[in-house]
C-alpha cells in the first residue's frame, strides 16, 4: 500500500514535469524528536499520505525509510543537541512531534504546533501547567520519592496521535 502510494505520488511530479506545470512544494514539514519515539512509522504513513516532509533529528543514527518526503539529521551527543535543532527550526508551518515539555515549550514559542507521541496536543494555555508538573515531579523525585513512570504507551494512544497529527496538518493548510 505504501509503495502504491508513493508512486502514485511520484507520478504525480512526472505528470507536472511533462505538462511544465511548476511543482509547489508544500511547506508543511513534520519534525520528530526521534531518538525515543513510538509513533514514527504512523508519522511516515500520514506523511506520504498527504504530502508533507518529515525531519527526523536524533543523537545518533536511527533508521528510516528511503523516501523523498523523509530526511534524517543526526545531532551531536551534545546535552539537548537534538532539541536545540529542533527549536530553531520550528516555525508556523512546523508540526513538532516530541515528549519533552521543554521543548514543547520553546517550539510553541517559535509559532509550531507540538503533539506529544500520545496525541495530547501542547499549547500555549496548556504548556505552564505541564512545566510546573514536571517540576514537582522532579523535586519529589531528588527527594527520594519512589514515583511510578509513565503509563504504558496503547493502542488508544496510537489512535489518538493519528487524529491529532491529521487534525494539525489539516488546520495548517488552512
Amino acid at each position: 500500500m505504501l509503495a502504491t502510494t508513493a508512486w502514485r505520488l511520484h507520478a504525480t511530479r512526472l505528470q507536472d514535469l511533462k505538462t511544465e506545470r511548476p511543482v509547489i512544494p508544500d511547506p508543511r514539514r513534520i519534525l520528530v524528536d526521534a531518538d525515543a519515539c513510538p509513533v514514527k512509522d504512523e508519522i511516515y504513513r500520514v506523511a506520504w499520505r498527504i504530502g508533507v516532509a518529515v525531519v527526523v533529528v536524533s543523537n545518533q543514527h536511527l533508521r528510516v525509510p528511503a523516501h523523498p518526503l523523509v530526511s534524517r539529521i543526526v545531532v551531536s551527543d551534545g546535552f539537548d543537541a537534538a532539541d536545540d535543532w529542533i527549536a530553531e527550526a520550528a516555525d508556523a508551518k512546523s508540526v513538532v512531534v516530541t515528549a519533552d515539555i521543554l521543548l514543547a515549550d520553546r517550539c510553541l514559542k517559535a509559532g509550531a504546533t507540538v503533539l506529544s507521541p500520545t496525541g495530547k496536543p501542547f499549547t500555549t494555555a496548556s504548556i505552564g501547567g505541564a512545566i510546573a508538573t514536571r517540576a514537582i515531579m522532579a523535586d519529589l523525585r531528588a527527594g527520594g520519592d519512589q514515583l511510578g513512570g509513565p503509563a504504558p504507551f496503547a493502542k488508544a494512544d496510537r489512535s489518538r496521535f493519528l487524529s491529532a497529527l491529521d487534525a494539525a496538518l489539516v488546520k495548517l493548510n488552512r
